[in-house]
């Protein structure tokens, strides 16, 4: 398994809004996380991507508990081991495409040289190499989430979290996106959970994840 989570509890105040969550995730595996607003989705991935702590359980990430880092320990795992994509696509307004998605690389100590390798290749990979020095305003709305999610695989990270990806796009650049999560499992064996209202998207998955009230209901 790349990804254990066991007895995850999460409150906001009187607010409980996780009650006891587990789930694994094996390698190369797409899963959808759905229900409604409300139910929990959103803050089981920021907890399973690190970005959030839970207040009780375990998460183990390809062999590694997290639950012990220290915050420059836990942020430099996260760099390395996870990729995110968020609805928004988050890139730096000032920067070009293929410096957006070096970020990680260099955040990680990677050289300039090779970081501007891989991100040119994974930019060719997701069909948008001839778009690298365009500024994101110069971009597509489809184009830019290609960028974010070039930038999610920058570190060859061992999951991509994403939170609605397509919840920006319209109908048929949403549908590309989901061709091309299966498309880069395919070819690079990448494991993703993503939290989703599209129904389209989330029927695509290897395994769907049906959350409410703060618990699974199915899986």
């Amino acid at each position: 398994m790349i990804l254990i989570a066991t007895d995850i509890h999460k409150r906001y105040g009187a607010l409980e809004v996780l009650r006891g969550v587990s789930l694994s995730v094996r390698r190369g595996e797409i899963v959808s996380l759905v229900g409604p607003s409300g139910a929990g989705k959103s803050t089981l991935l920021h907890i399973l991507g690190t970005l959030d702590k839970p207040d009780s359980g375990e998460v183990e990430i390809d062999g590694k508990r997290v639950s012990g880092l220290k915050p420059d320990e836990l942020a430099a795992f996260r760099n390395r081991h996870i990729g995110f994509i968020f609805q928004f696509h988050h890139l730096l307004p000032e920067f070009t495409a293929l410096e957006n998605v070096c970020i990680p690389a260099f955040i990680g100590g990677v050289s300039k040289q090779t970081a501007e390798k891989r991100a040119a290749e994974l930019l060719d990979l997701l069909k948008i190499g001839n778009r690298a020095q365009h500024k994101p305003a110069e971009l597509s709305g489809g184009e830019q989430q290609r960028v974010a999610v070039a930038r999610a695989l920058m570190n060859q990270p061992a999951i991509v979290m994403a939170d609605e990806p397509s919840g920006n796009l319209d109908t048929a650049n949403a549908r590309n996106l989901h061709e091309m999560f299966f498309e880069l499992r395919d070819k690079l064996q990448q494991t993703f959970i993503i939290v989703t209202h599209n129904e389209e998207l989330a029927n695509m998955a290897d395994r769907k994840i049906t959350m409410k009230d703060g618990v699974i209901l199915a899986a």
